[in-house]
């Protein structure tokens, strides 16, 4: 199990409401929601709207990546504080059909320098069972800002 920067489960998910999505004007504009972010793990949910699909009504491949790439993101940070994304590589395993898109990440391997995360991306309807919609890996930078509390 990976170590927390944050005093508490609770605690990661304020700063990531007020810092990760409140100053993200795109994260902020999108509504994601962080539902977990501690010890290397993180979930995060966003309910679609019209304005996120394609031309055929599924979720665009930059709102399945951005979910991936947040997912990962938050949970390196939950361990090395700020960060950036170094890169990410994604698979679109189906189409993203659905009323939300839900991304769970963990933390592969993190050290001083950066941490390699891995996210997985669920297309979820009402009622309907999930759908492994995308899957992608991605290296995490600290930043070296020191995070607030």
């Amino acid at each position: 199990m990976q170590h927390s920067r944050f005093e508490s489960p609770e605690a990661s998910i304020e700063y990531m409401k007020r810092v990760a999505v409140g100053r993200s004007g795109f994260s902020n504009w999108l509504q994601v929601e962080p539902i977990r972010v501690w010890r290397g793990e993180s979930e995060l949910l966003l309910d679609l709207r019209p304005e996120m699909t394609q031309h055929h009504g599924f979720a665009h491949g930059a709102i399945v990546g951005l979910m991936a790439d947040n997912a990962c993101a938050w949970a390196g940070a939950s361990v090395l504080g700020d960060v950036v994304t170094g890169g990410y590589t994604i698979n679109f395993l189906r189409p993203a059909k659905g009323k939300r898109l839900r991304a769970i990440s963990h933390v592969i391997k993190s050290g001083k320098r950066q941490a390699i995360a891995r996210a997985d991306v669920y297309a979820e309807g009402d009622g309907d069972a999930s759908v492994h919609v995308a899957t992608a890996q991605a290296t995490i930078i600290p930043t070296g800002i020191p995070g607030e509390t």
